[in-house]
């Protein structure tokens, strides 16, 4: 009984943490660019920037956050997005990201 229970509280939490998620929308840009980056014209160097090592980040409303799981990111380098992530100081842990 006491692992149902548990689990239970576990299921609750989980559904808690995913109501906090916020949804935000902007950039995929690179590291070496940050906010600069944050256009359309920018998206063929962003690109280049990151395949030459630069890490993607979020620019959002000019405030550029690190990207903790950049793999969800990658095929959306250089585009306007919106994600759904939390967002931990300057970084932002994404949950889903839309074009």
């Amino acid at each position: 009984m006491k692992r149902i229970a548990a689990a239970f509280v576990l299921l609750l939490s989980l559904f808690a943490m995913t109501s906090w998620a916020d949804e935000m929308t902007g950039y995929i840009s690179d590291s070496k660019c940050g906010a600069k980056g944050a256009s359309d014209s920018h998206a063929d160097c962003a690109v280049k920037c990151v395949k030459g090592g630069a890490v993607p980040v979020f620019v959002s409303e000019s405030k550029v956050y690190k990207i903790s799981n950049p793999a969800k990111v990658q095929d959306h380098v250089g585009h306007k997005v919106t994600i759904t992530g939390t967002v931990k100081g300057d970084t932002v842990d994404v949950q889903a990201v839309k074009t």
